[in-house]
């Protein structure tokens, strides 16, 4: 198989190719929701998936997500891609079932190798999960892209959302940030292998077992963290829950080695995550002397990120406690070193 280097073909890496959300929120507000009761969750919360009662114990959930390459290896592109796709039924609760292949792509300019890893990396990751994927559709497009449309199951009174959150909870993540820095990183030529292979190794985790282990923990709201980044994120939690947070930023686990690159005379900082920094910052106080690196770490836009649980403490949530919630001004968020 021809070499060909993916990143070099996109505008953006993975979830930092997502539409900034301060432009993006107030035009999907001024659509019309549904007012079919059977939907459970819709789109007003920002929440991580659809959820629609079929039944008095099963609602069918519905999420979709695809992006340019964040890996130059076409098949971690393809574990990467659905992996993030599959995050967000687990973080609404769900078991994903079946899954749809969503592709962009030239076969005159790249040839049919390098898609054939695409899919076989998608598929791999899928089936990892006990997934199977049942078809999809494809366009001719210059710059790739790949993701996936999943469709799971949950119980309509177990259903976990982003706006039940209480305030008194401690706020935990389970993977660390930092990919859209590694990528960034990568695609200028300052990333290493050793950083890409942590990267890479995150990135491919499945959210099954966190999720899992979150159900059995008193928790009151979950998300998962991607190319809103962090604070981008909590901010829609605590705002549909109406509660503010607090956030230390030095208990925020990072991929090994990229706050070394964020203290660089040039930190590779992808342009997804300005935006969220931008949108951010209206409501965030960051403390006083609070260092650069960790202010653009929490606004990192993330791919494939871990779930941010909100739970009781102590009662047994998966990953590292970084902060609270409180009651406040909803959305409110403030981070401390």
């Amino acid at each position: 198989m021809e070499t060909v280097k993916l990143t070099a073909l996109s505008h953006g890496a993975g979830c930092a190719c997502k539409l900034s959300p301060a432009e993006l929120h107030p035009l999907l507000a001024e659509l019309p929701r549904s007012d079919d009761p059977n939907v459970l969750v819709g789109s007003d919360t920002a929440d991580d998936a659809a959820a629609y009662r079929v039944a008095d114990d099963l609602a069918i959930l519905t999420t979709v997500d695809f992006f340019t390459p964040i890996v130059d290896d076409p098949y971690d592109f393809g574990r990467i891609a659905a992996t993030n796709a599959l995050s967000d039924i687990y973080a609404m609760g769900g078991e994903p079932l079946t899954a749809l292949n969503l592709v962009a792509y030239s076969l005159e300019d790249l040839g049919g190798d390098v898609l054939r890893e695409i899919l076989r990396g998608g598929q791999d990751a899928a089936a990892g999960a006990g997934v199977a994927i049942v078809g999809g559709h494809s366009i001719d497009d210059p710059e790739p892209k790949y993701g996936l449309a999943v469709t799971g199951r949950a119980h309509p009174d177990k259903l976990v959302r982003n706006s039940t959150a209480r305030a008194g909870h401690d706020l935990y993540l389970t993977k660390p940030v930092g990919g859209g820095v590694a990528s960034t990183a990568a695609k200028r030529g300052l990333a290493n292998g050793d950083l890409m292979e942590r990267a890479i190794e995150v990135m491919t985790t499945l959210n099954r077992d966190a999720a899992a282990q979150a159900l059995e923990s008193d928790l009151s709201a979950m998300t998962d963290v991607t190319g809103f980044g962090l604070l981008g994120h909590l901010h829609e939690l605590a705002l549909a829950s109406g509660v503010a947070a607090e956030v230390e930023a030095g208990a925020v686990p990072v991929i090994d080695g990229v706050l070394d690159l964020l203290r660089g005379d040039e930190p590779p900082i992808a342009g997804g995550t300005r935006r969220n920094r931008e949108w951010v910052e209206p409501f965030v106080h960051f403390a006083t002397g609070l260092p650069e690196e960790l202010a653009w770490i929490v606004c990192d836009a993330m791919t494939s990120g871990g779930l941010l649980v909100a739970a009781a403490p102590g009662s047994g949530a998966p990953g590292t406690r970084i902060g609270r919630l409180v009651e406040g001004e909803p959305g409110r968020i403030s981070v401390s070193a």
